[in-house]
């Protein structure tokens, strides 16, 4: 996989890495961010909010250690071994293997006669703590560790300098021990803990928002990493059943793939007409159009005719049952074959107000990598559900449909209008400027019946016709007209029928 350079990275640093020994984390998508995994033998920092989902990181980390065959050593300040297992036992874990040390501060010990000293009992206890730790590694030898939390260790210091200096005490005494070490902090120092950044090799953030409505959502990024490359920004991630779930940032420009040109066909002959012969691999069709008009409907027709040609196909469902689908595409004569392989269409229908982009890219680009060559997103507008805010909607889409026609797929995005006739409907995103190809469907009234039309409006990848075709669905399936010549101004609803003296006119 190519890679994406930090801005701040220096590309001669991270060559000389390229090599270097890594400790993968156990979350695959973490471990694409960071281009392999972390670098061994190595600091680092988990940094969040309490919940985040810093301690199940934490043991998929040492988890992974131990499917390696190597030695892990988790250190707790706060919470207990049950609290722990208990824990892990929520997501299916067993920590046998791992050796779990508590040096969580005991009352009655600092209020013994045995700790009467002139020192003040929390410079006591940290000094205990510290030594605690340093034991347990020197009598384990782990090959991976985890420190929870820093928070504790804060607290004890009570000061920034002695605090600072424990933690590069610490970073000493791992020097040259062969271990990879993460400590875990949960953020409750006012502001960012600036020092700890500076001491670490890498530190990787975990943040969360809630919107009003919805999931809440949760995001990655790694603020550094000493000696190798990473791809930055944020990247979103969820918590599940078995652990933390991370969907690497979608780079179209590290996806790229040789096709063969050629069009794309849907079995309706006056609507490949319509499009200049079809729809090109490797390009993306807006169908745009008020509810019911059919724009769901042909963007199928044009799947079930792939997957007769023996390709697959893949449609994203955002606001339409599947079962819906099913009836509906049967009522017309179209059988849909499920399936994931050659021939079938993959029908997945999904929640926006539970799936953030990162994951909904990361589930088109999974269909993709398993044979999809025709995608249909259904529809924008449930698409747009799925950003809490809709600033970087645009971009993430753009992004999207580049990766999708750098790998030869045709795409199909439906986008509901609102209102029903005339031209004051409006859409909720203008994607029109991202697609390769717009399709425009419309109602319009004719000798007291409500009609339907469809024009292509745009297509970059080659001529296409221009006139205005009335569309018709009946149980032997989608019909096109002639183009309709005797009527003018369809696309405002209300259409008035021309003389036949100036259709001649027109025509010569």
């Amino acid at each position: 996989m190519s890679r994406q350079v930090h801005p701040s990275a220096n590309p001669g640093r991270g060559a000389r890495h390229k090599n270097s020994q890594r400790a993968t984390t156990g979350i695959s998508g973490l471990d694409e961010i960071l281009c392999g995994g972390l670098i061994a033998q190595r600091l680092y920092l988990i940094d969040g909010n309490p919940g985040a989902g810093k301690t199940t990181l934490a043991l998929q980390f040492l988890l992974e250690g131990i499917r390696a065959g190597e030695k892990c050593l988790y250190v707790t300040l706060s919470e207990t071994k049950e609290e722990l297992r208990a824990g892990a036992e929520s997501h299916g874990w067993s920590l046998d293997g791992i050796e779990i040390i508590e040096l969580i501060a005991d009352e009655k010990e600092l209020e013994s006669d045995e700790q009467l000293t002139m020192l003040p009992p929390s410079e006591v206890e940290l000094n205990e703590t510290t030594r605690g730790i340093i034991e347990a590694v020197k009598r384990g030898e782990p090959r991976r560790m985890v420190l929870d939390s820093l928070s504790e260790l804060r607290l004890l210091a009570q000061s920034s300098l002695r605090y600072r200096r424990q933690i590069l005490a610490l970073k000493q005494f791992f020097a040259g021990r062969r271990c990879t070490v993460v400590m875990l902090d949960d953020r409750t120092a006012e502001g960012p803990d600036l020092q700890l950044h500076s001491i670490a090799h890498g530190v990787v953030a975990l943040d969360s928002n809630s919107p009003a409505y919805g999931q809440t959502r949760r995001e990655v990024h790694i603020l550094k990493f000493r000696g190798s490359d990473f791809v930055s920004g944020f990247h979103d991630f969820a918590i599940r059943e078995g652990g933390l779930i991370v969907f690497p940032r979608l780079v179209s420009a590290q996806h790229s793939t040789s096709f063969k040109p050629e069009s794309i066909r849907s079995g309706v002959e006056r609507l490949d007409t319509l499009l200049g012969g079809g729809v090109e691999r490797g390009s993306s069709t807006l169908l745009i159009g008020p509810p019911g008009s059919g724009k769901s409907t042909i963007a199928v027709q044009y799947a079930v005719a792939a997957t007769q040609r023996g390709d697959h196909a893949a449609a994203f469902l955002l606001d339409e049952t599947k079962a819906a689908l099913l009836a509906r595409s049967a009522g017309i004569g179209m059988t849909l074959k499920e399936g994931a392989g050659p021939g079938e269409i993959m029908l997945q229908q999904i929640d926006p107000a539970a799936i953030s982009p990162g994951e909904f890219a990361h589930l088109v680009r999974d269909s993709v990598e398993r044979g999809a060559r025709v995608v249909i997103i259904d529809s924008l507008n449930g698409y747009l559900n799925t950003m809490p805010q809709n600033n970087f909607l645009t971009a993430q889409l753009h992004e999207l449909l580049t990766y999708l026609n750098s790998q030869g797929v045709a795409t199909f995005l439906v986008v509901a209008q609102s209102g029903m006739m005339g031209t004051a409907m409006t859409s909720p995103v203008d994607a029109s400027y991202l697609a390769d190809s717009v399709v425009m469907l419309r109602y319009f009234e004719h000798l007291g019946e409500v009609k339907k039309a469809i024009s292509v409006v745009k297509k970059r990848t080659g001529a296409h016709e221009r006139a205005i075709r009335g569309l018709e669905f009946d149980a032997r399936g989608i019909h096109l007209s002639e183009p309709l010549m005797r009527l003018r101004g369809v696309l405002t609803g209300v259409p008035v029928e021309i003389p036949a003296t100036e259709q001649r006119e027109t025509i010569s």
